[in-house]
C-alpha cells in the first residue's frame, strides 16, 4: 500500500468563549487536516492546530507551507513504514515536526484501518478505555476561577490546571488559594504559567502557596532559569513549552530540572515520537500528560488514543479542546468528555470518520 494522493485542508474554529492564559486572548483557531489517500482507496486523517502565532515558534499557516514543501516527495512512498516516511520527511525539510506530526498521525490512522487495528494498538495495546481528562481554567478572577473550578469538579474532572502569568503575582496567587478552598483535594490541582513567570514571581508564587499540593507547569522561559532556583520551590515542577523533541526531554532528566511533563503530540513531531518519549518516562517514573495545544475531533482522538498506552499511574490525563468548541468533524463519533472522562473509539484506525462539509477549506492537494 502506497500513498496516492495528500490534501491539505485549512479549519476555523469558533470558541464557545475567548480562551484567555498568560498575556493572550484567542476566540478562534486556525487547524490544519491533512488526508493521505492510499493506491488501495483507504484514507488515514491528521491535524495539527497551534495556540495561535504567538504561544511557540510554530504558526498554522507555517504548518501548510512545510506540508507543502515535504507533500511531493512523499507521494508513492508506502504507506506502512512510519519509521522510513519520517525519514523521507526529515530528508525533505528540517524542523517543522507539528507539520510533519499531521502526516504521522494521518499515517497511523491509515495503517490502521489497513490492518483492522485501532492506533492504540499499534502503540502497544491500551491499558484502559476509559481515560482520565483535564480542564484547563483560564486567567480571570478568585471568584469566577473557583465557580468553574467547583462546576468542573462536580462534572467529575479529576484533576484541574489554572492558568497563570501575565498579570500581578499577587493576583495569580490569591485564584490558587481560592480554588484550592472551594475544591480541596476532591480534585488534582495544577499551576500552568505557560513561560511567563519571572524567577521571583515563580519563588513567590511556591511560598505563598507552600501548604497547597499543586503542581507547577512551566514557569520560566527556560530549563537554565528553572534549575537555578529548582532548590528554593516547595512544588513539583513539569515542564511543557520547553520539550520540543525527543532530545529535550532527554535533556531535562539529564539535568534533573523536572518531575514530570506536561507533553504535546504536535510539537514532538506525532504519534511516534510520543511513543517514544512514553517509554523514556517510563523507565524514569516520571509523570505526564497526553495532549496537543489544540484542535478538533482528529488530534482529541490521536491523543486519546496515545494516552490509553501510558501507565495509568503516570497519566496525568489528556486535555482536548471539545469543551470549548460547538462542533465536531465526526457528528457521530466525535470525541467529548463525559463525566470528566474520555472514552476510546472501538473502530480501526482513530475511530472518526470525518465529514469533509465540516473540515474547512481546501488549500493544497497533490497526487
Amino acid at each position: 500500500m502506497r500513498i496516492r494522493e495528500i490534501h491539505v485542508f485549512q479549519k476555523d474554529l469558533r470558541l464557545k468563549q475567548p480562551y484567555t492564559m498568560a498575556g493572550t486572548e484567542l476566540t478562534s483557531l486556525d487547524s490544519t487536516i491533512v488526508k493521505l489517500v492510499s493506491d488501495s482507496g483507504l484514507s488515514g486523517w491528521g491535524e495539527t492546530c497551534p495556540l495561535g502565532c504567538a504561544y511557540q515558534p510554530e504558526h498554522a499557516p507555517g504548518a501548510r507551507a512545510a506540508l507543502s514543501q515535504m507533500a511531493p516527495a512523499l507521494i508513492g512512498e508506502s504507506a506502512l513504514a512510519p519509521l522510513l516516511l519520517r525519514r523521507r520527511m526529515d530528508a525533505s525539510l528540517n524542523g517543522h515536526r507539528q507539520a510533519k506530526a499531521a502526516i504521522d498521525i494521518a499515517l497511523m490512522d491509515l495503517i490502521g484501518k489497513h490492518h483492522g487495528l485501532r492506533v492504540c494498538d499499534l502503540l502497544g495495546g491500551a491499558v484502559s478505555e476509559r481515560i482520565p481528562s483535564y480542564y484547563a481554567i483560564g486567567i480571570d478572577s478568585p471568584e469566577e476561577s473557583a465557580r468553574l473550578a467547583l462546576e468542573m469538579a462536580d462534572q467529575g474532572y479529576p484533576r484541574l490546571q489554572i492558568k497563570c502569568g501575565g498579570r500581578s503575582i499577587d493576583e495569580d496567587i490569591a485564584v490558587i488559594h481560592r480554588i484550592w478552598e472551594t475544591v480541596g483535594n476532591r480534585v488534582r490541582l495544577a499551576v500552568d504559567a505557560n513561560r511567563s513567570l519571572s524567577r521571583r514571581d515563580t519563588l513567590f508564587l511556591s511560598q505563598a502557596c507552600e501548604r497547597i499540593p499543586v503542581v507547577i507547569e512551566q514557569p520560566c522561559n527556560s530549563m537554565e532559569e528553572i534549575a537555578a532556583i529548582r532548590s528554593q520551590l516547595r512544588h513539583p515542577v513539569y515542564l511543557d513549552e520547553n520539550t520540543e523533541s525527543v532530545s529535550d526531554v532527554l535533556r531535562a532528566i539529564a539535568l534533573g530540572v523536572c518531575d514530570g511533563f506536561g507533553l504535546k503530540l504536535t510539537r514532538l513531531g506525532g504519534l511516534n515520537a510520543f511513543a517514544t518519549v512514553r517509554d523514556i518516562c517510563a523507565a524514569a517514573t516520571l509523570p505526564h500528560s497526553c495532549d496537543d495545544t489544540s484542535g478538533g475531533d482528529i488530534i482529541a482522538a490521536a491523543c486519546v488514543h496515545a494516552g490509553a498506552t501510558v501507565a495509568p499511574e503516570l497519566l496525568e490525563g489528556v486535555w482536548i479542546g471539545a469543551p470549548y468548541y460547538s462542533e465536531h468533524y465526526d457528528p457521530e463519533n466525535g470525541i467529548a468528555v463525559t463525566g470528566g472522562y474520555l472514552e476510546l473509539p472501538q473502530s480501526p484506525g482513530l475511530g472518526i470518520n470525518p465529514d469533509e462539509s465540516r473540515i474547512g477549506r481546501l488549500t493544497a492537494s497533490f497526487s
